[in-house]
């Protein structure tokens, strides 16, 4: 496999960048907002929870699925792209669902159906890296792919919260701009890159095997999927934090805009994850990844930590930077591990398990806003639900670095 060009490598991963855009809108932005007008006061952060951990369990079913069958998809574009261009085609229709929603139903169905669609694109697209990409780049390419993720956290922070104001019922303009934003990201990655042909000439071409689509080799993959469990750890106590921020802000800071407030902070915090993404993925192809993963889930463990003393929104910034950083260390040296440990002939399906990790992971967070409302309802005007969210995000990464002894490079 020959060494890609710069610009190919930018270009393979301009897709995350759409796809980044799109989620960090609606999850930490849109929903909470919107549904201040929909749900009761006292409940906002259960029915928050609930909606997004009923998508979420069909976003971690479908990855697994959807890269399984681009692994023996068969096609003169390739074995990612069809799949994706298909998922990613359905998404704009239920974005449109989201954008004109005007009840709790219709917004159940529309972020409902968003999450099937996009993760059916989004399993096959994981493999590119591994398709394309050889070893002694690995680490680049997921510090690209990250830095992208990041850009589209930046971009989708500043402009919600500026496009979205709590009065609004209907998020028709920033639904119009996500949209906008997915369209060209897509386009350029799936006219950009040039995947091999995937026929074979046989006249059984389009059969699948189902064996081969369900059937994981544990016994020689036990690395990975010690793998999926320390970055499940990892990531359910920092999506816990992103999804309640918003009602953080307004609950405790007394932020005039909360809405703007999460934006800015989202857009600072990712200011250090995009830096030290980059960072850990070059470090990454230098020290092994076992090394940064060490490290940074030592500093978001501090990072989440010293949330729990933030006293204005000064504070709280310059925390979540640490948070972000330790973050961005993470997500590249995790995720070229995870290129490495995948078996390149069977990337999607394997790839798309460490959504059981991701997905799980941002599912059983969401669970935690009925604790969240449990504990304030319990203390009123102490927010002590809040504090217990940061201190579980920093002992859960502390847990998942324990993981890491299990996992051979």
């Amino acid at each position: 496999m020959k060494k890609n060009s710069l610009i190919n490598l930018i270009t393979m991963n301009v897709y995350w960048l759409g796809l980044s855009f799109m989620w960090n809108t609606i999850h930490p932005i849109v929903l909470p907002a919107v549904l201040l007008h929909l749900v009761p006061e006292t409940q906002k952060n259960t029915y928050l929870g609930l909606l997004t951990f009923a998508g979420l369990v069909i976003a971690m079913m479908i990855q697994p699925i959807s890269g399984a069958i681009s692994d023996q998809w068969q096609s003169p574009i390739g074995r990612r792209r069809p799949l994706a261009i298909l998922g990613t085609s359905f998404d704009l229709v239920f974005l449109a669902l989201l954008a004109w929603s005007g009840n709790l139903l219709v917004v159940f169905w529309g972020y409902v159906g968003l999450q099937l669609t996009s993760n059916f694109a989004h399993g096959p697209m994981q493999a590119l890296i591994p398709d394309m990409v050889p070893d002694e780049q690995l680490g680049l390419a997921s510090g690209l792919k990250n830095l992208l993720d990041m850009a589209g956290l930046i971009i989708a922070s500043l402009a919600a919260g500026a496009l979205l104001s709590p009065q609004d019922r209907y998020p028709v303009v920033i639904m119009v701009v996500v949209m906008v934003v997915l369209i060209i990201c897509s386009l350029v990655t799936f006219v950009g890159i040039k995947e091999n042909p995937s026929l074979t000439g046989k006249k059984d071409k389009v059969r699948m095997s189902l064996k081969k689509l369900f059937d994981f080799d544990l016994k020689a993959n036990t690395s990975y999927y010690w793998l999926i469990v320390s970055r499940f750890l990892f990531l359910v106590g920092i999506y816990g934090i992103q999804t309640f921020a918003q009602y953080y802000i307004r609950d405790v800071m007394r932020a005039a805009n909360p809405v703007k407030a999460t934006g800015d902070l989202m857009a600072s915090l990712a200011v250090s994850l995009v830096i030290c993404s980059l960072v850990g993925g070059w470090l990454t192809d230098r020290i092994g990844a076992r090394k940064v993963i060490y490290l940074a889930s030592a500093i978001t463990a501090v990072g989440s930590m010293l949330l729990v003393f933030a006293s204005d929104l000064v504070l709280l910034t310059a925390y979540g930077g640490v948070l972000g950083a330790g973050i961005g260390l993470y997500i590249s040296s995790n995720w070229a591990l995870a290129s490495r440990l995948a078996p390149r002939s069977e990337a999607g399906k394997y790839l798309g398990l460490t959504n059981l990790a991701t997905a799980g992971a941002s599912a059983a967070s969401k669970l935690g806003g009925i604790p969240i409302d449990v504990i304030n309802n319990a203390y009123p005007g102490k927010h002590y639900g809040y504090s217990s969210l940061f201190v579980m995000g920093g002992l859960f990464s502390l847990v998942s670095m324990l993981m890491l002894k299990y996992i051979k490079e």
